[in-house]
């Protein structure tokens, strides 16, 4: 669907639930995989989704077409994550590595996280980057985002994001490497 069509129901108020209900056909599942994919937990990603929608539908007005509408979404949608899970390591008082071990464990043990070994160890692999960095990969290897578009989404240089991207993969390649030898 035509962003441009999308936004056009959204700013007219006859139709703006109809404008509303579109944008959510159209960005609700890619947007739920990507605060997933930061949370791990399905409930957690449920919610978190529902907020970023909420935050969505509270300042569409002032989206000033700068940016794709889905990068723009996708800024929403990682700030979200990032407050979230800032939320939950401070309302539990977590060190960042507990937080880390509790959204491992649902990778292993929670419900809908479907995958080969593989795509578990690479999950967990994740867990282990700096949360920024994990953003950068995600974008990169899920999305497949250019970096220009990484860019406009998390305010850093195109040279800063190859850089961050180049030792998140270092990162992974050596957590499955050793992990997987030893039977992860």
């Amino acid at each position: 669907m035509e962003d441009q069509f999308i936004l056009e129901k959204i700013r007219n108020t006859e139709t703006i639930d109809y404008g509303f209900n579109l944008l959510l056909r159209e960005y609700q599942k890619r947007v739920y995989w990507v605060v997933r994919r930061m949370v791990i937990d399905h409930n957690d990603a449920d919610d978190v989704t529902q907020e970023v929608f909420v935050k969505i539908f509270r300042h569409i007005g002032s989206f000033q077409e700068n940016s794709k509408l889905f990068t723009w979404i996708y800024r929403i949608a990682t700030n979200e994550c990032l407050s979230f899970l800032k939320r939950k390591r401070t309302r539990f008082l977590l060190p960042l590595v507990d937080v880390e071990r509790e959204l491992a464990n649902h990778i292993d043990h929670g419900n809908g996280m479907d995958g080969s070994e593989i795509e578990k160890l690479l999950q967990k692999a994740l867990l282990t980057l700096p949360e920024k960095q994990r953003m950068v990969f995600n974008m990169k290897y899920f999305e497949d985002m250019p970096y220009e578009e990484i860019a406009e989404v998390t305010g850093t240089t195109v040279g800063a994001l190859k850089a961050s991207h180049h030792h998140a993969v270092k990162k992974i390649e050596e957590y499955i490497k050793s992990n997987q030898t030893s039977g992860s």
